[in-house]
């Protein structure tokens, strides 16, 4: 009887499958690299959107899970050929996002996904409210979504399944698509784009925004930009260099000043040190806030004083005058889970914070640069610990 469920609805539910620290990491990744979606109330980041955005090296810690997902679907449906990565993307469903009874190949541009894996990467009730996945027919009908469970199953008409409507914070998950045909392969159009990185040097991974449209959340005639709404989320906002001097061009778009170089400030305050963008100062602070008990510990332990920079008085023009509905962000987006860190931090975490990322980032940077020519050897992007190749 069972089985005879189990192949009208194919599907399997894997509980703890993405280990918590995985699930922090690429939340990480999403909150300080994410656009906005595909749908109203929905954000997202994808692999190509992370190469063409020189964050290419954060790709990497996608890979094992990536393989994993693709290996536990084709032992799990029988598959007796090879699948290949259609998509894969970081997708966020926030307040008044839903969608309604359908199936992965309704759509005749999606008639190529064969199944589909979604990666939970925070937990119902605790930090978002709605948002029940649910199927039509068979078991599981219902899943809660919690950290670190994956849910895969047939894109066809016998998983045909709904999402409720999110009522409040930001349900996260990864979604995979896999592929029987190998013209619709992931790998390789991120492979176009990987050749591209080699020539910016193994160290440099500090990122180059994208169109700002592609940041901007609009609703009812408002709206924010999501870098902003982010940073401000944790305590900070973005301040132009520029706001000291009696030069400054006030014709300026403000959408343009989170291109180029500013500052992070807090309050009447303002750190004295330049990031080369928006995108820049979010990584640091959104990896501050992954990684803010080891910081804490770490400066209890060890803090190297003469590092720290200077904190300056704001003046009156030093406001972030991109325009952003913070009271409409904060619906959207939700609040911070009570189970999280207090927040502001300090400027000392926040400088210690930065020291950590450019630490990891340089990491993963040099990781790639190792990679990429394996991968190009080997026309695909499956996990090889570096280590491994002998370089």
């Amino acid at each position: 009887m069972a089985a005879t469920a189990a192949s009208k609805h194919p599907r399997r539910l894997f509980h703890g499958f993405v280990s918590d620290e995985l699930c922090k990491e690429l939340e990480f990744i999403h909150r300080s690299c994410g656009t906005v979606g595909y749908r109203p109330s929905v954000f997202s980041t994808t692999l190509p959107h992370l190469a063409a955005t020189n964050c290419a090296h954060l790709i990497l810690p996608f890979l094992p899970l990536r393989d994993r997902l693709k290996d536990t679907v084709e032992e799990a449906f029988g598959c007796e050929f090879e699948l290949f990565v259609e998509f894969t993307g970081l997708i966020s469903w926030c307040k008044g996002a839903s969608i309604g009874w359908h199936s992965d190949d309704n759509k005749p541009y999606l008639r190529q996904r064969d199944f589909a894996a979604v990666c939970y990467l925070n937990s119902h009730k605790k930090d978002f409210k709605g948002g029940l996945f649910h199927f039509k027919d068979g078991e599981p009908s219902s899943i809660a979504p919690a950290a670190g469970d994956v849910v895969i199953y047939t894109a066809d008409e016998r998983n045909i399944h709904c999402v409720d409507e999110v009522m409040d914070g930001e349900r996260l998950t990864l979604t995979l698509w896999f592929t029987r045909d190998s013209a619709h392969d992931e790998d390789a159009k991120l492979m176009n784009l990987l050749p591209q990185r080699l020539q910016h040097g193994p160290n440099s991974f500090l990122p180059f925004p994208a169109s700002s449209s592609m940041y901007w959340f609009s609703q009812d005639e408002s709206g924010f930009d999501v870098r902003c709404a982010r940073v401000r989320r944790l305590g900070y906002d973005f301040c132009s260099l520029e706001d000291n001097s009696s030069e400054h061009d006030s014709s300026c778009d403000p959408s343009e000043l989170l291109d180029g170089r500013l500052c992070l400030g807090r309050g009447d305050e303002v750190l004295d040190k330049e990031f080369v963008n928006s995108l820049h100062a979010l990584q640091v602070v959104q990896f501050c806030y992954w990684k803010a008990s080891e910081l804490a510990t770490a400066k209890e332990v060890h803090y190297e004083r003469s590092a720290r920079l200077s904190i300056l008085k704001r003046t009156s023009n030093s406001e972030n005058s991109v325009p952003c509905n913070y009271r409409l962000a904060a619906e959207v987006l939700g609040g911070i889970s009570d189970d999280d860190i207090e927040l502001p931090f300090s400027w000392d975490d926040l400088i210690l914070g930065n020291a950590r990322w450019e630490e990891y980032m340089s990491k993963l940077s040099e990781n790639l640069s190792i990679l990429i020519p394996h991968w190009l050897s080997n026309q695909t992007l499956s996990f090889v610990n570096p280590a491994d190749l002998n370089i």
